[in-house]
């Protein structure tokens, strides 16, 4: 069958057997997490889940049981705003999942007021990205070990507000725009699949990135009705042609959710990792009249860049080569 916008998680792993794989699911207490976690189990995959403390991991494996009987739960408590809790977690995953083959990072916050993660860093830049980084490259044993293995991270249409924002990522100097911190830390994502998969395609783990199309989901609680206004102003003055018009139609959770799944299963992205995907395609390229992904997000130094600076902001070295 075609896939597109409107198709649903269930759609995308329909006929899919995951029986004796292992996935992990970052943020999977609500929304789009949630929903990804529950197709992935229902497909047959043990599904670990995590969430932002132990109360909260419980509980949601306890609905997860109640929703897919005879679902293989684990959950593991991850706050990506300490890398403490990141290396932690890793940790808890290597031990619980000697092989992992599908790690979705769903998590994220968005849009919210200037804050610091435990470490210093700028809240959306340290929790959609530095987080996911040291989790992910700390988890690289279990996905070797799975090979082939795939890494889906979970980006969005924002990153056509913004590059990184190589001078200042942390918001030191500059007058702090919560829209562009989260189009910054988006990018991020892209470049940081992009180069996940360059340093591991070749021992059978890929990288993918997508945009989920736009979810009325609890990421958006720092919203306000004029914040959204405000947001599809700075899209038409600063992306190309106008990429917003399909993305402006609120899609539901299980449709949100099918591209991360399709990203995890997807027998024809197998040479295209690396990819920027939205409504289980591969994207284009931006051009005029067009969504797609930005120039900057596909930029291999600016991938190799981040990586290296992301490792100076951790302090930890990843080389993965």
């Amino acid at each position: 069958m075609g896939f597109g916008f409107e198709t649903t998680a269930e759609e995308a792993l329909q006929g899919v057997d995951l029986s004796g794989k292992t996935a992990l699911v970052t943020g999977a207490n609500s929304g789009l997490g949630f929903e990804t976690a529950r197709t992935l189990a229902a497909a047959g995959a043990k599904v670990i889940v995590t969430a932002r403390d132990a109360e909260k991991t419980a509980e949601t494996v306890a609905r997860l049981k109640a929703t897919v009987p005879g679902g293989a739960f684990d959950g593991v408590a991850l706050e990506l705003g300490s890398l403490a809790s990141a290396r932690e977690a890793a940790d808890h995953v290597l031990a619980l999942a000697p092989k992992l083959d599908i790690l979705i990072n769903n998590a994220g916050v968005m849009n919210t007021p200037f804050g610091r993660t435990a470490d210093g860093f700028e809240t959306q830049f340290g929790v959609d990205h530095l987080g996911h980084f040291v989790f992910t490259c700390r988890l690289v044993p279990s996905l070797l070990a799975a090979a082939p293995a795939r890494v889906v991270c979970v980006s969005s249409a924002a990153h056509m507000l913004a590059d990184v924002q190589w001078d200042d990522i942390n918001w030191d100097r500059t007058p702090y725009n919560k829209y562009r911190a989260y189009a910054q830390a988006k990018t991020a994502n892209i470049l940081f699949a992009r180069e996940l998969d360059r340093r591991l395609a070749g021992r059978g783990v890929h990288a993918y990135s997508l945009h989920p199309g736009g979810i009325s989901t609890g990421l958006g609680r720092y919203m306000s009705a004029e914040d959204r206004a405000s947001m599809g102003e700075a899209f038409k003055v600063n992306a190309v042609g106008d990429p917003m018009v399909r993305t402006a139609v609120f899609k539901t959770i299980p449709q949100g959710a099918a591209t991360s799944v399709w990203a995890a299963v997807a027998p024809e992205l197998d040479g295209q990792g690396g990819a920027y995907l939205f409504d289980c395609q591969v994207a284009p390229l931006a051009v005029t009249g067009h969504a797609g992904v930005m120039p900057h997000a596909l930029d291999s130094e600016k991938a190799a860049r981040l990586w290296s600076v992301s490792e100076d902001m951790v302090g930890e070295r990843f080389p993965l080569n």
